[in-house]
Order: C-alpha cells, then structure tokens, then sequence
C-alpha cells in the first residue's frame, strides 16, 4: 500500500503529463505482478462495490478523535472530500502495517460478508497502522469514491512506457473485458489472445482553422466541401471478422455504441472508415448534449439506444481488403467509399452529402445558415488531397460558424491547481430567470494573468458562502461568454447546456441587470 500511496500522491501532486507517466512506470517497475493487476483493475474502472458506508466510517472517526459532529461537518467543507477529512482528523498511527495492495483489497472485498463489529475492527485497527496518505487511498477504496485525475490514453502511454508495447495493441488488450480473479497482469499487456494487427488504428488527418478568405483558395471546383458534424470523431475498423471503433482521444468506445459494432459485423469485407459518431433521431442530428449521455457508461441500455439512436456519418476510406488507401487522391477514396455503401444494407452508416455550390458567396451563405442541421460550419477539402498523419496546412480546412455569444454574471468561483493554486480560476456563470438567477456555464480560460488577480480579489472580498473548495459570490462580475453550441440539459438549473463554453472578456460597462434572460438564450437552440 505505501508503494502505490506515493504513486498517487506523486498523481495528484503533478500537473505535467511526464511527470505522471514517470510515476506510474516507476510504479509497475517496483510492484509485483498482482499489484500491478489491481493498478489496471482500479485505473480502468473495475474497482469492486464498496463494502462499508462512509457515514459509519465518520461515526467511527469521531468516536476516536471525540470531535463534536459541527466541527467535521465544517472541516468537510473546508476540504472538500470526507476521505481526506477522515485522514486529517485521525491521530497519528501507533503502529505501521505493511501489507501489499492486492492483499489490502482481498480483505476490502471479504468485508461484504462481515458483521457491523467486524468491520468496525478491521477498519480502527488499519487507521491505526497507516500514515496520513495510506489512510487517505485507505479511505477513498473502502468508500467506494476511488477516482483518480488519469485518462485511460495516459495510462495507456504509461504502459507503453514501461513494457514497450505500442498503444494500440494495450488499449486493444487492457480496455477488453477482463476479471481481476481470472487476468494474469504479464498475459494481459502482451495481449496473448488478441490480435493486434486487427485492431491498429491510423493517425487521424486533421485541418486547420480557415485563416484566408475562401476565394484565396482558387478555384471552387478543385474543392470538395462537406457539413463539419458536432460529434465524435471515431475510425471504424473492420478486420478478419473483428470490430474495433476508436476515438480520436484513442480510445476504444465499442461498449458505447453497440449498434454501431452490430452493424459493422453485418457488412462484409475488410476496411479501416474515418467519420463522426453522431445521435440521428428521424433523419435530425440531435444536439451534441445528447449523444454525450451515451458516453463513458460501461453499458448501453435498450431504453438508452431507442431514445438516442446512433448513427456514423463516414466521409473516407484509408484501408479497403488490405490495402492501404491513404495516398490515393480524395476522390478515388470518395467513389470507393460510396461503393462499399451502396452494396450495404446496413442504416447505421451513411454517406454525409457534398455541399454543392456555384460560388464561394453562395457556398458561404450555406454556411451562415449550417446551424439549422446542428452542423458547425463546414469541411473544405483539396479533392486531390491525400489523407495525411495528423495537421498539414493547405489540403483540409475547417470553416466554422461564428461562435455564439451571451453576457453572463458571475456566481460561484474556485481555485484552480498547478502554478494557479493560489487563484479563483474556476467560474461558474449565471443567467437570469424571472427574478432569480440561474447557472449555465462553467468556464476556465480567457482571462489574462492580471485579470484572474483581479478577480480572485473580488472572491476573496465578496464571498457569500462556502461549500467545500467552491465558494459563493456576489453577484456583481459581468462576462461575456462564447460557445460552438447550446442545447437543452438538465445539469444546470437553466435547463440548457453551453457547448466548449470560454470567457471572451470582462464586461466592465455591464451590470448584473444587464445580463441575458434564459428565455432569449434558448432561442438559440435550433
């Protein structure tokens, strides 16, 4: 346990992604096998049930230290987290236990099954063996909330770090379906019952941000121009029978779209797409709010899938039977693609049309009127372009809408982590409804280094309460905010979700009564 306490206090205690990939390989370089089993299991999600209420854990802890309940509850608020409260207020151990992490977990799951007083025991008995940052990783298993800042692509760099293996074969292995009782931890990132070569995915061609006027771009007919989908961007790859769906963020996200992957498997032949992951529902792209409820979940309900119904816009062919596709001219993939379709019954998977104009002023009225199909703008494509690895300016544009804008106030502020942690950097942002004020945005960037000071003040000054880190502020801050889209949501108490919201700057010569209504914001919806 102390070994992998310090691997996650070096986590927690970095903002620099090197620095946490040196953590962990320094982790799995020090561990034995069945630890580093438990690190995959718990940095993947298959962390098991939580076998004891965190209310009998604080009746515990205050039954040790005899704090009077009023005082923790305004300790939890100060810190934030009731593991980390818990380890804090403890007296300091009076022994040391050393115990591996795959034993403190046998014993965590064996608890389910052990009276109230057992686990009472067990419990006090490890508080009392285990320094503050053993009984914090202590806590936070036993509880249930094991949550750790690390993406799976990081975890995934990390092990490919540490054992030399490419990132495609372990997320291939690591992100399958795999039980702590039955995986060997070496088979595991070996990948001994995979093919690898089956699921290797390309690098993605991506465009830069149109930075001329379309016309400097020559002659219209020398371009393809296509709707830029609001969706994910995901490679849908189909070999010797198997199906594998990536993200751009490199991530397999099979288990996300299940009809996706039926659909795949209905259709013949070998090939490697590149499209959008979009929700359709009667011929209508949904809202991106929408499909963003099928991400992240570990299954996908019938209910889920009916409601918000999945379908891939794919606009290019990089493999076909074995043969790579990337070099040949965009036109060629283009007939080729539409081929593969027209020979498929399959609904999920449609060819998103080409923009046809006679101009670049009509191609760019088409774009200003792009929203109405939940569309950001559009794709400009050099039809002799070959599909590159990663950015290359002149082949690829991408020529977005204008971003939307809105004046919002500022309600509730937080400080930010890293060389920031001394600043209110984390805002929360308010419209008005009726005579109240409603949250609709969090936003993290657009202020200068001068202006955070400023504002951090302004909190410090005119806090109204505080609930855990966050605290409450007088509503006086005036911003305004832009984002690419709005949808409606029940996050927040307006009832609409901002897309990719950002400050663009501080409203100085506004008010609070100056602010947008939440009626007038939804309006915005298309």
């Amino acid at each position: 346990m102390k070994h992998f306490a310090e691997l996650i206090s070096s986590l927690e205690t970095s903002n620099k992604t090197t620095a946490k990939v040196d953590a962990m390989v320094h982790y799995l370089q020090t561990a034995d096998d069945k630890d580093k089993l438990w690190f995959l299991a718990l940095f993947t999600g298959k962390r098991p049930k939580r076998p004891i209420n965190t209310n009998f854990l604080r009746s515990w802890a205050l039954e040790i230290t005899g704090l009077p309940e009023w005082l923790f509850l305004e300790s939890y608020s100060s810190v934030g987290d009731i593991g980390e409260t818990l380890s804090l207020i403890l007296p300091r151990p009076e022994y040391t236990i050393e115990k591996s992490l795959s034993q403190w977990m046998s014993e965590l799951i064996a608890l389910k099954d052990r009276s109230d007083e057992e686990k009472k025991e067990y419990v006090l008995e490890s508080w009392n063996g285990l320094d503050y940052t053993e009984r914090f990783i202590f806590n936070k298993l036993i509880g249930g909330s094991f949550r750790i800042g690390v993406s799976k692509k990081l975890l995934i760099n990390a092990l490919s770090k540490y054992s030399g293996i490419e990132t495609s074969q372990l997320m291939h292995s690591i992100m399958g379906k795999w039980s702590i009782e039955e995986a060997d931890f070496q088979e595991l990132i070996q990948g001994t019952n995979i093919n690898p070569d089956n699921s290797k995915p390309y690098p993605f061609c991506l465009a830069y941000p149109l930075e001329k006027t379309p016309e400097e771009l020559g002659d219209l007919e020398e371009w393809q121009a296509e709707y830029k989908w609001d969706g994910i961007r995901g490679q849908f790859i189909r070999r010797n029978d198997e199906v594998f769906i990536w993200s751009r963020g490199e991530e397999l996200v099979n288990t996300q779209f299940p009809e996706l992957v039926s659909a795949l498997e209905k259709m013949e032949g070998n090939f490697v797409l590149d499209g959008e992951i979009l929700a359709v529902k009667d011929d209508e792209v949904l809202n991106f709010n929408e499909l963003q409820k099928r991400l992240n979940r570990k299954t996908i309900s019938a209910k889920m899938m009916k409601d918000i119904p999945i379908q891939a816009f794919v606009y290019d062919l990089l493999e076909f039977d074995g043969e790579d596709f990337r070099a040949k001219p965009l036109v060629e993939r283009r007939l080729k693609l539409e081929e593969l379709l027209e020979n498929s019954e399959i609904n999920n998977f449609k060819l998103p049309e080409i923009v046809v104009a006679k101009s670049w002023e009509e191609l760019a009225e088409i774009r200003l009127e792009s929203r109405h199909n939940n569309s950001e703008g559009l794709m400009l494509k050099q039809k002799n372009s070959l599909y590159h690895s990663g950015r290359k300016k002149g082949d690829w544009w991408k020529w977005k809408v204008d971003a939307l804008t809105i004046d919002a106030v500022l309600i509730y502020a937080q400080k930010g982590s890293g060389r920031r942690s001394g600043f209110y950097t984390d805002y929360t942002f308010a419209v008005k409804k009726d005579d109240q004020l409603v949250t609709i945005a969090k936003a993290y960037s657009g202020l200068t280094d001068k202006e955070i000071m400023e504002v951090s003040r302004f909190v410090t000054k005119n806090s109204l309460e505080k609930f855990g880190p966050v605290r409450t502020v007088k509503a006086e801050l005036v911003f305004e905010i832009a984002f690419e889209g709005i949808g409606f949501s029940n996050r927040h108490k307006s009832g609409v979700a901002l897309r990719f919201p950002r400050i663009v700057r501080w409203r100085r010569d506004k008010t609070v009564k100056d602010i947008d209504d939440i009626e007038e914001v939804k309006k915005l919806i298309t």
